[in-house]
């Protein structure tokens, strides 16, 4: 199952007001591991970077001067390539979503459905009711180091969702499960027999190998002296 960790740094908080994302990043996952597959792109949003974005991502107007801006199709049409038709996973998906969309409709391109995200936030309120789902708070839960968040960033975002979302779904040792199929969805509960090989390997074993072993059992005239049984004086010494 592949799904896309998403995450976008924007001027302001709201899509339908004139904010415009800076920042986009995205963090490809199988089966709930990350692949080291990764998308990073800053954006020129054509508006000046509010003073509140700049205190949590610092990200400046200055950075951004020269950048692409997003219809350019070194940012759209690689997203999407890199999407895929793929589930997006985003923490506080609706945010998210609808600065994605609001970008995508503005150089004219196909809107992408809600049904096809995953709000990350949702999903760990679901498993811990009342505890903090702050991303933040969930890397301190999972023990995931976090230390480089120093700044809010969509691609280091992007990379800590891909691993607090492993743990909302069972952790690493879910690679070790013989519960799931081999696309990572729930199975019967029975053990997944191994591959077998279309064509068997052939013997290792040299005839001079084979000589020798057949002198080697040989030497000991009947049955193997490790298959003797204990004479009723051993077994008294045990």
């Amino acid at each position: 199952m592949r799904e896309i960790m998403f995450d976008v740094e924007t001027t302001g908080l709201f899509h339908d007001q004139g904010d415009r994302i800076i920042e986009i990043g995205a963090v490809e996952v199988k089966n709930f591991m990350p692949t080291g597959e990764t998308f990073q792109a800053y954006v020129d949003p054509g508006r000046s970077v509010s003073k509140e974005t700049i205190e949590i991502t610092g990200i400046t107007d200055d950075d951004l001067a020269g950048k692409p801006k997003f219809e350019d199709p070194e940012i759209v049409d690689k997203l999407l390539a890199f999407i895929g038709d793929a589930r997006i996973v985003a923490h506080n998906a609706k945010f998210d979503h609808g600065f994605l969309n609001m970008e995508l409709k503005r150089c004219g391109y196909e809107e992408i459905p809600y049904e096809r995200w995953l709000d990350s936030a949702a999903l760990a309120r679901s498993k811990f009711p009342g505890s903090p789902a702050s991303l933040d708070a969930l890397c301190k839960r999972f023990n995931i180091n976090a230390e480089a968040r120093t700044f809010h960033g969509a691609l280091l975002d992007s990379q800590l969702l891909a691993e607090v979302y492993l743990e909302l779904n069972g952790g690493r040792h879910r690679s070790f499960s013989f519960d799931a199929n081999d696309d990572g969805e729930g199975g019967s509960g029975r053990r997944r027999a191994a591959p077998q090989r279309p064509i068997p390997l052939g013997s290792m074993l040299t005839e001079e190998e084979r000589e020798r072993h057949r002198v080697f059992l040989s030497d000991f005239g009947g049955t193997p002296k490790w298959f003797a049984v204990k004479t009723s004086d051993e077994s008294d010494q045990d």
